[in-house]
């Protein structure tokens, strides 16, 4: 018998008691039972993406939000700077193009992160952007952005700042209100805790009043529609009910000790894990990694392609390869959601099995050793 570990960055494990939710009796959206429990829902979210804006749900991937974020705030011909470092940071200016809407690329070597000095000075050359588009953390490479940093800085223009925040929103600290960010994209299959299926779009006043005065032609993704069921806890069209009732009880798990709480927590399997490969002579890849996920550079001559799939058939681990132009080049090991310490520590051991069997030389128990120095010193 072999026991399964999903240490992939999205979908991520889900706890029992949430899963749990999702096998009770379907009861009826339209009732007072309904709205009480998205009325508490809207709430918890709110305080995990810390704002005291809207927080829009829809029943779609993170996707689905992006376009939403991006039909509602702007109009063809309208002009967006995406800063593009990776896969998933691209969506957004693909989703912008297929609508009319003018791209000025942000062009980044994957697994660096964007430079709010670029940022800057985009907007100063561009003084008609409409919306900056950036990621909390590109997930294929690693990468982190400085929102903290970018923030200020689009704050002064009339630009708006939309986070994809897909892959590391509770995980990743994100103080959406105090570091300026207008439109918070969120999906539920990763630090969320919840199965693929609902897509979360919080919204700043900034952001409302500029979405007021466009004439959007998205219907079931239409900002406005969703606002204004959102006074009576409601929806305009029909919620996926069972997720958000699961999305309840993960957000019980997830706010019980706070969100600082949860960011250190995160902090410290980030530490530890990146202290663990390292150990095994390994190289984190991008150069502010988050702490949602590890991406790691594999030795010369394995291929990380390899290394997932060995990882996998031997122990029962699956972590994610990379991607595009990273296919073969890197791996990445997520600790963000329903993850332990002992998850990341047995995914470290499983891992230097794995690269002494594939031809590197691993001295045992090197990079336990070194993450279990980190978590100590942490207790």
């Amino acid at each position: 018998m072999k026991k399964q570990r999903l240490m992939t960055p999205g979908p991520t494990e889900v706890p029992p008691e949430v899963l749990q939710e999702m096998a009770l009796p379907v009861f009826h959206h339209r009732t007072p039972r309904f709205q009480k429990m998205f009325a508490e829902v809207n709430d918890g979210l709110k305080q995990v993406f810390q704002t005291k804006g809207d927080v829009i749900t829809f029943a779609s991937s993170g996707t689905g939000a992006i376009e939403a974020a991006v039909v509602n705030t702007m109009s063809k011909g309208d002009k967006a700077l995406v800063a593009q470092g990776g896969k998933f940071g691209e969506r957004p200016g693909e989703i912008c193009k297929a609508n009319g809407i003018e791209v000025v690329p942000l062009d980044l070597e994957w697994g660096r992160s964007p430079e709010p000095r670029a940022i800057a000075d985009a907007l100063k050359k561009h003084p008609d952007i409409a919306v900056v588009f950036t990621t909390l953390c590109e997930t294929c490479t690693g990468a982190e952005s400085d929102i903290a940093a970018i923030g200020p800085i689009v704050r002064k223009h009339k630009a708006l700042l939309a986070v994809d925040g897909i892959s590391a929103a509770g995980a990743a600290e994100m103080r959406m209100d105090e570091w300026g960010v207008d439109l918070l994209i969120v999906g539920s299959q990763k630090a969320i805790m919840l199965p693929p299926g609902l897509a979360f779009l919080a919204v700043s006043e900034k952001a409302w009043k500029k979405i007021e005065s466009v004439k959007s032609p998205a219907y079931y993704f239409n900002l406005k529609a969703a606002r204004k069921k959102l006074p009576d806890a409601d929806t305009p069209y029909t919620p996926a009910i069972t997720l958000i009732r699961a999305l309840k009880r993960s957000l019980d798990l997830l706010l019980e000790g706070g969100m600082e709480s949860v960011w250190h927590r995160h902090a410290i399997m980030a530490e530890a894990c990146r202290a663990g490969v390292k150990a095994m002579g390994l190289r984190i890849f991008p150069d502010r990694p988050c702490n949602a996920l590890t991406v790691v550079t594999p030795p010369d001559g394995v291929d990380a392609e390899a290394i997932a799939k060995a990882l996998e058939k031997d122990h029962g681990i699956k972590i994610a390869g990379g991607q595009d132009k990273l296919k073969g080049k890197v791996f990445r090991i997520s600790h963000m959601g329903y993850v332990d310490m002992f998850d990341v520590l047995t995914t470290l051991s499983a891992l230097e099995l794995t690269l002494a069997k594939l031809g590197h030389a691993v001295e045992p128990g090197i990079g336990v050793a070194a993450a279990q120095r980190v978590i100590a010193g942490a207790m």
